[in-house]
């Protein structure tokens, strides 16, 4: 039958013998004796010389019932001691002392129950009692907190030490509660379905519960996009230590409808209108489909239709297809050797598709794989200086610019931000390869690198300061069209759309971002970059300065910025969130 050790039942065994009235009455009778000798009985694995080291009497001292009673407890308050009495011998010299100890149990050996995130080895470098000696209560209090403190450093703050067990062999055997999760309540979603949020979760039912995993669940969930708002409060379980979270939602819109036209002497009247859902049927899927038409222009009508399932399998698999035949504008610089001077202003249209596939590895990184069919055509010319139909000293530019491509593009990211949309703190990291050639059956060979690494410090309780940088190299035969842009809203704000281009690019932002009231957040920012056909220059590093304001509205966050470059003061309106 296994003995059940208390640390509480020592200290009941305790008080007993050392506060009882008739051993301090008898004790008594000797007040005024002199003391001849002092010895300890009783003990088996503990030194008689350390429990002398703790006795106050010494031979030749007047016999005191309060030493006494002092000596009993520091005996006791060794540790190793169950129970200690003090027993009188009555000499014509005087009286002798005997001290009479009940050592705890000797420990053979330790074992743990109910640990399952912390390793039997773990928590044995934890424990410092000593094997072949009686149990120091003492020395384990300490253990036992420091076990606890181990669980709660590593998150799992509701684990303790909930149980003792002595073996007659000497084998302690220590039971731990490590807090589970009983069960997961999800509220406020009358969209998206339970599973899209639950799938998000590091915490999962009858596992130990982890503040960490719990902060983590709310910023994934979060970072869906679905939602305006979300909470988690614990809720008592049904078993001792045991709790169910409680999810509270508030979500927001997700589906989106767009409708727009506009007029120009050149193109006549165009419309535009889209249809969209990042959370289509609750189902966490992504859906778009865009129409554009030129009315009166000879490049007709776009149109771009895209899904996303970002949870395929249990693996996290993403799958994501873009079917395209979409016609933009293009805007080319660099008339009369001028980065700054439009040389042409056209359509192109792009036709084709995409595949990508996706998939996590661990809790922060994520690998991709795209594959890109893609039919470049000339459409119209709209104006500038130069007409590659028509212009001789550019024949050969639709020949080096239009046509089929063919790629296949790796890319790894690395994210530890708090928040995908307005990051605090943490920092991402983007790497990816593009592979184009004839291998693959297009017309274009070239090989394009990326590199984009942003990183968030918390300043004072509610600003930010975030760093941003990209360089971008490219070899082979690069299409205009998938060469490097710096210019605009997202890399240079003090300068016009996509000015600068070619194989080699570098861009690097500071900003500088505070609240102003709710949903409305400025910005002071200054920003660098450039990019060569040739070497990499830092020289002709292009820089500009501003400020700028970013509100969130219901249809997504709106950016509105004024900077000043070596051209003057620009403005730049664009939608969706900063890096």
């Amino acid at each position: 039958m296994k003995k059940k050790i208390y640390l509480g039942w020592f200290a009941v065994a305790f008080l007993i013998t050392v506060f009882s009235a008739g051993n301090f009455a008898y004790a008594s009778d000797y007040t005024g004796k002199t003391i001849i000798d002092v010895k300890i009985a009783g003990e088996q694995t503990v030194p008689a010389n350390s429990i002398m080291a703790v006795v106050r009497i010494k031979p030749g001292n007047l016999f005191d019932p309060e030493k006494i009673h002092q000596d009993l407890q520091s005996i006791y308050e060794m540790g190793d001691i169950y129970n200690v009495t003090a027993n009188f011998t009555d000499v014509p010299e005087g009286v002798k002392v005997t001290y009479v100890v009940t050592e705890n149990p000797v420990l053979k050996n330790v074992v743990f129950k109910g640990n399952t995130k912390v390793s039997m080895d773990q928590l044995k470098s934890v424990i410092t009692l000593s094997k072949g000696r009686a149990i120091n209560t003492k020395t384990w209090n300490e253990n036992a907190r420091a076990i606890e403190q181990d669980y709660h450093n590593k998150g799992y703050i509701l684990a303790k030490v909930s149980d003792l067990a002595m073996d007659p062999d000497g084998t302690l055997t220590v039971s731990i509660n490590e807090g589970t999760v009983e069960g997961i309540v999800i509220k406020g979603n009358e969209k998206t379905k339970p599973y899209v949020i639950t799938r998000e979760m590091k915490l999962k039912a009858g596992e130990p519960f982890n503040a960490g995993d719990a902060k983590r669940s709310l910023q994934k969930i979060y970072n869906l996009g679905f939602f305006e708002d979300v909470n988690m409060k614990l809720n008592p379980g049904r078993e001792p230590n045991a709790v169910v979270p409680e999810v509270d939602v508030k979500e927001q819109k997700t589906g989106n409808f767009l409708i727009g036209g506009g007029y120009s002497q050149t193109d006549g009247f165009g419309v535009y209108y889209g249809i969209g859902d990042s959370n289509f049927k609750g189902t966490g899927n992504k859906v778009n489909l865009t129409f554009q038409h030129g009315i009166s222009s000879e490049a007709g009508t776009g149109w771009d239709f895209s899904y996303t399932n970002p949870w395929m399998d249990d693996k996290q698999t993403s799958f994501s297809v873009d079917l395209f035949n979409s016609v933009n504008e293009w805007n080319d610089y660099g008339y009369d050797g001028s980065s700054t001077t439009l040389r042409s202003d056209y359509y192109r249209r792009s036709k084709g598709f995409s595949l990508s596939l996706g998939r996590p590895q661990g809790e922060y990184v994520r690998y991709n794989i795209k594959f890109t069919n893609r039919k470049d055509t000339y459409q119209e010319y709209i104006s500038g200086p130069v007409n590659y139909l028509t212009d001789t000293d550019y024949s050969d530019y639709l020949k080096n610019n239009f046509g089929i491509v063919h790629s296949m593009t790796l890319s790894r990211v690395y994210d530890t931000r708090d928040n995908i949309f307005d990051p605090t703190e943490g920092k991402r990291v983007f790497l990816s390869s593009e592979f184009a050639g004839n291998v693959f059956g297009g017309q274009f060979d070239y090989n394009k690198y990326t590199l984009q690494a942003s990183q968030y410090f918390k300043v004072g309780s509610k600003q930010t300061l975030a760093l941003a940088t990209t360089a971008g190299y490219a070899t082979g035969n690069v299409p205009d069209i998938s060469k490097f842009y710096v210019g605009g809203i997202d890399t240079l704000r003090g300068y016009k759309d996509e000015e600068f281009t070619g194989k080699e690019m570098f861009t690097a932002t500071i900003e500088y971002r505070y609240p102003i009231v709710k949903k409305v957040e400025g910005v002071l920012f200054t920003d660098a970059g450039n990019a060569w056909e040739g070497d990499y220059s830092v020289g002709g590093l292009k820089y500009d300065i501003g400020a700028g304001v970013l509100v969130n509205t219901p249809i997504g966050p709106i950016r509105l910025y004024m900077a000043y470059g070596d051209e003057g003061i620009r403005y730049q309106f664009g939608f969706g969130g900063q890096f």
